[in-house]
């Protein structure tokens, strides 16, 4: 799988976690110096609280596109140390 955005590949991996149709990709799969940690915030409540990083590509910032669980729940536990996308991220085969 890659995540692509601006016409770059940001991740990419052959071992990604499907949950709620978002593909989670290994944090060793990141494009490295393209994420950016923010301070951002979100809870789910079978998942936990979700951070965010921006994403930036050829100088261009798109805000909270990736989001990842420091500490993910015991229901979720499969997605620690992986990341997904929104906001225009493309993620395909």
């Amino acid at each position: 799988m890659r995540a692509i955005w601006n016409d770059t590949v940001i991740a990419e991996s052959d071992d990604t976690v499907v949950v709620e149709g978002n593909h989670y990709f290994p944090i060793s799969s990141l494009k490295e110096g393209a994420f950016t940690e923010t301070p951002t915030t979100s809870v789910c409540p079978w998942k936990g609280t979700a951070n965010y990083y921006t994403v930036t590509v050829d100088g261009q910032e798109n805000k909270d596109a990736a989001w990842y669980y420091v500490e993910p729940k015991d229901a979720a536990k499969e997605i620690k140390d992986r990341v997904a996308f929104w906001k225009g991220v493309t993620v395909s085969e």
